[in-house]
């Protein structure tokens, strides 16, 4: 882990997605983080510590999913499929399919496995899942704040964790998408899918794919307006900001869906210029804590006592 001292910093961007303005003047409190996303050799030893089962490997209560055909009452999770070319970017379902049997440990399906890939973040793990391994571990998921702290790596303002370039001089900083969203993957930076941690060079706090790669959950509660998420401190920063409430998380769009979403932050190596600019620092995303994918994984923190 490192340590990353307190700090004040400007949370935000005004420049993307709207959910991610105002600009604000944010203060936290030291912490340490895993200098990179939990890996599925880490994740393995867990299990076989614990005998954990994740979220994905049990099989949905029709009950929580209103009007859900009973065939899909079975264990699974959302796996990626590139489509063969341009299709409707409004639904996600042209190219994420749910898929029984896959898991952590077989992540494109029940025929699927780790082997090979042991040093790659750990996917297909919903928010139940990330918080059971942190407990196990001692440790805890960060804040939004925290992670965005974390990410910038000490660049203030910048558009990325690196600066205001997403590639200087033609380098690939991190694991996203280049090419045309979800069809064109130019494979720019060597990878079609995940890449082993510390593939791409560490931020300025030597901090590894906290951009890219997979995103990472985060403790805070979706709020589309993070400014209330806060209390302001004596010198006008918002002190250690948390995210919205439970009840104010669910998703408008789905109305009989009463589950709560977390933010989580940093995208992933499915993130494109075309379609999900959020390979930065100041970007966040709603996720719903039931959902495992084959691009969401994790860190880890542990706060300084005061």
């Amino acid at each position: 882990m490192r340590l990353i001292e307190g700090g004040t910093f400007t949370m935000g961007s005004e420049s993307f997605y709207p959910e991610e303005a105002p600009l604000r003047r944010v203060k936290v409190d030291s912490f340490h983080i895993d200098e990179t996303p939990v890996t599925n050799a880490q994740f393995a030893a867990f299990v076989a510590a614990t005998g954990y089962v994740t979220v994905a490997e049990i099989a949905p209560d029709p009950k929580d999913y209103p009007g859900m055909p009973p065939e899909m009452a079975r264990a699974g999770s959302l796996v990626f499929h590139k489509t063969s070319g341009p299709v409707d970017m409004a639904d996600a379902a042209n190219w994420w399919h749910f898929t029984f049997g896959a898991c952590w440990k077989h992540p494109l399906g029940a025929d699927s496995s780790i082997a090979g890939i042991e040093d790659h973040p750990v996917v297909h793990v919903a928010y139940a899942d990330a918080q059971a391994y942190a407990k196990w571990a001692g440790k805890d998921l960060p804040t939004e704040a925290e992670f965005e702290f974390a990410a910038r790596g000490g660049l203030e303002g910048a558009d990325y964790a690196w600066g205001d370039e997403l590639a200087p001089d033609g380098r690939m900083m991190a694991n996203y998408w280049q090419g045309l969203f979800p069809f064109a993957n130019q494979l720019l930076d060597g990878w079609e899918r995940t890449s082993p941690v510390r593939t791409f060079a560490p931020n300025g706090y030597g901090l590894f794919d906290m951009i890219g790669n997979t995103w990472e959950w985060t403790s805070d509660w979706w709020t589309d307006k993070p400014l209330k998420g806060g209390k302001k401190s004596a010198c006008c920063a918002i002190g250690n900001p948390r995210g919205g409430k439970l009840k104010d998380s669910f998703d408008p769009a789905q109305p009989g869906v009463r589950i709560g979403r977390k933010v989580i932050k940093g995208g992933s190596h499915l993130c494109a210029a075309n379609y999900c600019q959020r390979y930065r620092p100041a970007a966040r995303h709603p996720e719903m804590i039931d959902t495992a994918t084959t691009h969401i994984g994790f860190r880890c923190v542990v706060r300084t006592p005061a």
